[in-house]
């Protein structure tokens, strides 16, 4: 001060906060429509996108159902197959399959059900359009979804890692893919795997050459950064795909669905009655191509059909039927993103209803659960099933690490990742700094005064805050004196993560009569 006069220091009396990180912010990876923004390529990026209207903006939208009608029936095939086998109609004395050939993409409905439950911002990883074959690729030269995974390698954001189509590969490919995805997240240590089961529309007790499904799964999933990961079973029948999305046109063989819906004719019906359907079934164009304008168009032509033809809505019905069978992974995504908001990122994913599921593929007992849940090998699945009045429910909370037990339940690793992502942030703004008690104290505060907000919010256990949390930081404490020679300042933090109350047990008792 060179200059009298009256001089004022502002003075900062509150260390910096830690800004608690995002956690529900999936990252999608499968085949799109297209991948564009504004005539630049999204191929092989991850996009942030925050509305299924937004996805739809940059990547379009749902594939065209490509169905044919055959008979005979189709062989058995020598593997199982990585889809239901097809559905089948009977006309008089013939019986038809409805075989779908090409058009099998999950992702778009997938995003679905991820927004219908909760979901909000997420990643889109496209790595092919409709029309490319389904390829588990290598990340690099070759195109498939590995190509996704290592375009997350550069991001921070995601959370989680969601592959729905990893499931239309061959089960060995399926199984590698999800096996790279594990150690991918167990590598970057902020993000979680949610996994799907290969063939998860089968029964557990399928027969050859199916075989046990969830078997199948925890002999190829391996054991690489198995706490970084959930697996959901079964799949699930959904409303993602509704009857108003559909019209004779997802039939690629129109004319083998004239002869059947004309064999399907009711012979009761009056002539006339009889004349008039034929008229509508006969207006079906060829593949390709548009019904005759003078007489009906595509939507009027489908109406018709619906009202004048029980055989054509029994097709259709089937046909929405096998579309809207999907793998939970993605609507379990939206239900984490859900529960974060709604309670807390603490607060186990389950005992919670999967909106637009109208029930499980297969109903599970409690008995075939108990294995699930808890098998001797440790790779816990998590089971979806379905009570009366309750609808279709989450039910456990496990990560694939089902005998640790610092990490059997996916809401204490991913509680673990915020805090721990949290904190890193936070204290990147010391590097540098002075490595001294000031520096120390400053760090401990600001730590502590984040853990405690978060055990006042429940996500900590404990009557008070030293009970849930411990923070060290100082010589003498977590460092030596050849730590500071060397630069180094370490924090130590012990937390009791709450864990939820997966076994409750009451205990009923007679009492001698008092009165």
């Amino acid at each position: 001060m060179n200059t009298p006069g009256v001089y004022i220091a502002g003075m900062n009396s509150f260390p910096n906060s830690v800004v608690e990180v995002e956690t529900a912010v999936p990252a999608f990876i499968g085949y799109t429509q297209k991948s564009d923004h504004n005539g630049q390529s999204l191929a092989g990026k991850a996009w942030r996108v925050c509305s299924l209207q937004e996805f739809e903006t940059y990547f379009g939208g749902a594939p065209a159902p490509v169905f044919e009608i055959v008979t005979p029936l189709p062989a058995a095939p020598a593997e199982p197959s990585p889809v239901p086998d097809a559905p089948t109609f009977t006309v008089g004395t013939t019986t038809y399959a409805l075989t779908q050939p090409s058009g099998i993409y999950l992702l778009y409905r997938s995003m679905v059900m991820f927004f219908k439950n909760g979901g909000a911002a997420c990643y889109v990883v496209s790595v092919g359009k409709y029309g490319d074959p389904i390829a588990e690729g290598d990340g690099a030269a070759t195109p498939g979804l590995m190509t996704g995974i290592t375009a997350l390698q550069k991001e921070e954001e995601p959370t989680m890692v969601v592959v729905p189509d990893a499931v239309l590969l061959k089960s060995s490919e399926c199984y590698h893919l999800q096996q790279q995805a594990l150690m991918h997240c167990g590598e970057c240590g902020s993000r979680v795997c949610v996994l799907d089961v290969w063939g998860g529309f089968r029964d557990i007790n399928a027969p050859a050459p199916a075989g046990n499904c969830i078997e199948g799964f925890r002999n190829g999933i391996g054991a690489h950064s198995l706490s970084f990961g959930a697996a959901y079973y079964p799949w699930i029948n959904t409303v993602a795909v509704a009857a108003a999305d559909l019209n004779y046109t997802a039939i690629a063989n129109p004319d083998v669905l004239k002869t059947a819906l004309i064999a399907a004719i009711d012979p009761a019906l009056t002539q006339a009655q009889k004349t008039h359907i034929m008229d509508v079934i006969h207006a079906i164009p060829a593949a390709g191509t548009q019904p005759n304008p003078a007489k009906f168009t595509t939507d009027t032509l489908n109406a018709a059909l619906l009202v004048q033809s029980p055989a054509f809505r029994n097709i259709m019905t089937l046909i929405q039927t096998r579309l809207n069978l999907l793998p939970p992974s993605a609507a379990i995504a939206g239900l984490y993103a859900m529960v974060d908001t709604t309670y807390g990122v603490w607060k186990a994913p389950a005992n919670v209803a999967v909106e637009g599921a109208l029930s499980p593929a297969v109903n599970i007992t409690a008995n075939e659960q108990d294995d699930l849940n808890v098998p001797t090998d440790g790779k816990s699945v998590n089971a979806i099933r379905t009570f009366i009045g309750r609808g279709t429910l989450v039910w456990c909370a496990r990560t694939l690490d089902g005998n640790s037990l610092d990490w059997r339940y996916i809401s204490v690793r991913r509680t673990a990742i915020m805090l721990e992502q949290s904190v890193k942030l936070a204290v990147k703004a010391y590097e540098f700094e002075t490595n001294d008690s000031a520096t120390w104290v400053t760090i401990k505060s600001m730590i502590r005064n984040f853990l405690t907000g978060v055990w006042q919010r429940g996500g900590l256990a404990g009557a008070a805050p030293d009970d849930a949390f411990q923070v060290s930081c100082g010589l003498g404490e977590t460092m030596t004196a050849q730590d500071i020679l060397d630069g180094i300042l370490r924090v130590t933090m012990s937390v009791a993560i709450s864990r939820p109350a997966e076994f409750i047990e009451i205990t009923f008792q007679q009492q001698m009569q008092k009165s």
